[in-house]
């Protein structure tokens, strides 16, 4: 491929200036033989000429500009379709940001590693976040240092990929330089207190203090061009806490805001020629992060604290340790003119909770204040090969072709006793046959004290699930004439345990000028039901309304499950889009429409009242005053589209180059399936709180302007992003609605290259220090999910955050 089609490479990023950067290195080389790209298994297949849309995001670019050092964070401000909220006091999701493409659930985009299928994290998204019920791949496992781009396709491709990739995938590729040693040191720091702003305090003027470093080093290995590229990173994040002024609001949670984390990194990616025509690859990945969040704050008259430990109230600490595991090999060679890619590809996700400055309640003064709450995992081991080739029919022809086995399994992990039990007067276990005197009660209420560790109930059960399933795919496209392209894939999988599901993809692209071309596919999709969705179980304390309630998330195969509402099964969908690009040189254009319609979405249900139980039921449950399921819940059609303008121009004696990018979203819930005996109940089933939290992970606009300038050894980067309204509803019914209004979010940013291997940025993120609308009417009562001033919602609730950036290389 000759210089020429450079320029249109980046056709679909949604940043000029990391795409200018990138033309920039390109061009020094020369020419670009091959590209690899996502969704297409034809080796001369280019951004352009694909017939669905894909994003290249070339993320050194990025992230040098910008004050991100994460990879989902880092996206949620550079791709309009993509959404990630970090959270607060919801529990492993403060550790773990759902992640979201074209508004559908965090479990419903497929992520890749190298074109390989990553392993989901074990978390599963419960109460207080967005992608409740649902499941999903941490992202930010993946060191921003390690990779070179991120491939984003926007387009449904089960067909192609199996399950999950119902809203698209997100390919990571992984450097592979061969030689040199690039480093980066970040500093940043939020600069929260605006002059007369006294809506939001902390604990100091000056928080939320980061500090990344990042080593890659790239080195030759023998003389056939095998090489290997390896990294180690280092993040460490103190706490952003937004409470509300006592002055003026009466919160009830005092610790509101980002958590704790560090980060630890290592990825390696080696290539090897054994021999002519055969080459060995393996990608290995190791990830540990440990988090320190707040859970809800518990007064000093609440039914779940002891005065006699904590005479003032006091706030539990939930610490998480997350250690993730990629282990990815495999032989590329050929056998007869067929281009063969056979591989293994492994991961393990571990997520472990140990809940500190709490107190089990129903052990009095003698509880301690400590407890290893147990936790979970998940495994997946991946064995296939994939097979193509090239045939001189019409233009081109290209067949692939491939199967694989995978095995996957879940555990939890069971927490110490007291993590999760209540005892009696006598620091007994209670049982179902405990006298109701013996109850141990506040003095102050009279109600029973809740048993667990507050903040965070530890697991009581120990969980080993697992199950295979065996996928086999064909993919061709043919060039019909050199304007005409048309693309047809089927895939058929079978799992051991729901059964079979045979997926297809049509997609077209026609040139009807060298400049304006058509594009469009149509497809079925599905997402088998995760293992944690249908094993996962916990008995939680959740504040409603400012209240304690004793809840229990029953698993899919329990006797209480089994008895109110169906066996999971796996999602489908339709899928459809069709749009135009355009190629001026100097300015380029893409519109993508889409259309997708999902039945059976697995989401969590609302929680059931004892009174709205069959007597049964309550009967066999004394303690548990709501329950809530797992459950193929609803249906839902979203119909949005995507528009991405760039343009570049010689500026003085510099360049000039932008990008907006925009998405419009429209998401609605058509169908409520409730179970037989639970009918009459769609109200709760999915009530109109669940209802808002599913669309607010599909807002209606996102808008991206990116101006950058660049003249000799300076630039400067400017991103204006505009986050559209959120409308959420409160504990305190269908009409309480709490609304979040649009808010335009700067971020500036200012480089100088000092030499070729040495180049400062110094800048700030939300350098307006733009916040959530307040809650003002909400506060006092707990009625927000978070418990504070505000939610978590688009745009973050840091604030304002200054930073320095150091790249060097040698």
């Amino acid at each position: 491929m000759k210089i020429k089609y450079i320029s249109a490479l980046f056709l679909g990023t949604t940043s000029l200036f990391y795409a200018q950067k990138a033309n920039d290195t390109i061009f020094k080389e020369g020419k670009i033989e091959e590209v690899a790209i996502t969704g297409s298994r034809n080796k001369k297949r280019t951004v352009t000429n694909t017939p669905v849309p894909i994003d290249v995001i070339d993320i050194k670019q990025v992230s040098q500009s910008t004050g991100q050092v994460e990879v989902n964070q880092l996206l949620q401000f550079a791709a309009p379709s993509f959404n990630s909220n970090k959270q607060s006091g919801s529990d492993g999701a403060d550790a773990v940001d759902p992640a979201t493409l074209r508004g559908l659930g965090p479990d419903q985009t497929l992520l890749l590693l190298n074109g390989k299928r990553y392993h989901q994290s074990s978390l599963i998204n419960l109460f207080g976040t967005k992608g409740r019920g649902n499941t999903g791949s941490d992202m930010n496992t993946i060191p921003i240092g390690a990779i070179k781009r991120i491939e984003v396709l926007r387009d449904g491709a089960s067909a192609q990929y199996g399950s999950d990739a119902i809203a698209g995938v997100i390919n990571v590729i992984l450097n592979d330089r061969n030689k040199g040693f690039e480093g980066n040191a970040f500093y940043g720091m939020n600069l929260f207190k605006s002059p007369g702003n006294n809506d939001v305090v902390s604990d100091h003027k000056i928080d939320g203090i980061t500090f990344d470093f990042s080593g890659n080093l790239g080195t030759k290995i023998g003389s056939k061009g095998g090489f290997g590229n390896f990294t180690v990173e280092f993040i460490n994040k103190e706490h952003s806490i937004r409470n509300a002024n006592p002055e003026f609001y009466d919160a009830p949670r005092q610790r509101f805001g980002d958590a704790k984390s560090q980060n630890i990194y290592f990825f390696g990616n080696i290539e090897l020629p054994l021999s002519d025509g055969l080459k060995f690859y393996s990608r290995q990945g190791f990830s540990n992060r440990n988090t320190n969040a707040y859970a809800w704050t518990r007064t000093a008259d609440a039914d779940g604290n002891i005065p006699e430990i904590y005479p003032n109230g006091f706030n539990p600490i939930e610490n998480t340790s997350i250690s993730d595991f990629t282990f990815d090999n495999g032989l590329k060679f050929k056998v007869a003119n067929w281009d063969v890619d056979f591989y293994n590809a492994f991961g393990s996700n571990r997520f472990t909770y140990t809940i500190e400055n709490t107190v089990n309640a129903t052990l009095g003064a003698k509880s301690p204040t400590d407890f290893h709450a147990g936790g979970h995992s998940l495994l997946q081991n991946t064995t296939g090969f994939n097979a193509s080739k090239p045939f001189n029919v019409l233009e081109g022809l290209n067949i692939a072709f491939g199967a694989e086995f995978r095995y996957e399994k879940f555990n939890i992990i069971k927490g110490e006793e007291a993590s999760y039990a209540m005892y009696d007067i006598n620091g007994n276990l209670l049982t179902a046959n405990t006298p109701t005197g013996l109850l141990v009660t506040n003095p102050l209420t009279g109600d029973v004290r809740p048993g667990g560790s507050q903040g965070f109930p530890g697991y009581s059960q120990e969980v080993d699930k697992n199950r295979n399933n065996f996928a086999a795919y064909v993919d061709t496209e043919l060039d019909i004439t050199k304007k005409w392209m048309i693309s047809v894939a089927g895939r058929f999988e079978n799992y051991s345990d729901f059964g079979s599901t045979i997926n297809g993809k049509f997609a077209t692209r026609y040139a009807i000028t060298p400049k304006l071309a058509f594009r469009g596919s149509v497809s079925t999709g599905f997402r088998a039901p995760s293992l944690a969705q249908k094993y996962y179980s916990l008995q939680f304390t959740n504040f409603q309304g400012g209240k304690l309630v004793t809840i229990q998330l029953a698993s899919n195969d329990s006797d209480l499950a089994k008895a109110l509402v169906p066996q999971l099964k796996q999602e489908t969908s339709l899928n459809g889009s069709a749009g135009f690009t355009y190629n001026a040189g100097k300015f380029t254009a893409t519109v993508d429409g889409y259309y997708i319609k999902v039945k059976d979405r697995i989401v969590l249900t609302g929680n059931f009242a004892r009174e709205d139980l069959p007597q049964n039921i309550q009967d066999a449950n004394p303690f548990i005053d709501q329950a809530q399921f797992f459950s193929n819940a609803i249906d839902t059609r979203t119909k949005g589209v995507d528009v991405i303008l760039s343009y570049n121009e010689n500026l003085g004696n510099g360049k000039l180059t932008a990008t907006l990018a925009g998405n419009y979203n429209e998401m609605e819930i058509t169908k409520v399936h409730t179970s037989q005996q639970l009918a009459g109940k769609e109200d709760i089933y999915m009530s109109a709180r669940e209802k808002a939290f599913i669309l607010a992970s599909a807002p209606k606009t996102k808008v991206n302007l990116n101006l950058n300038y660049k003249i000799n050894k300076f630039n400067a980067n400017l991103q204006l992003v505009r986050f559209d309204k959120v409308t959420l509803v409160g504990y305190g019914g269908p009409d309480d609605y709490q609304i979040y209004n649009p808010r335009v979010t700067t971020d500036l940013s200012f480089g100088c290259d000092f030499s070729k291997s040495l180049t400062l940025t110094i800048g700030s993120k939300n350098l307006f220090n733009r916040y959530p609308t307040l809650q003002t009417a909400h506060v006092s009562d707990g009625n927000t999910e978070s418990g504070g001033i505000f939610d978590p919602v688009q745009m973050g609730f840091a604030g304002r955050q200054a930073f320095a950036r150091l790249n060097f290389k040698f």
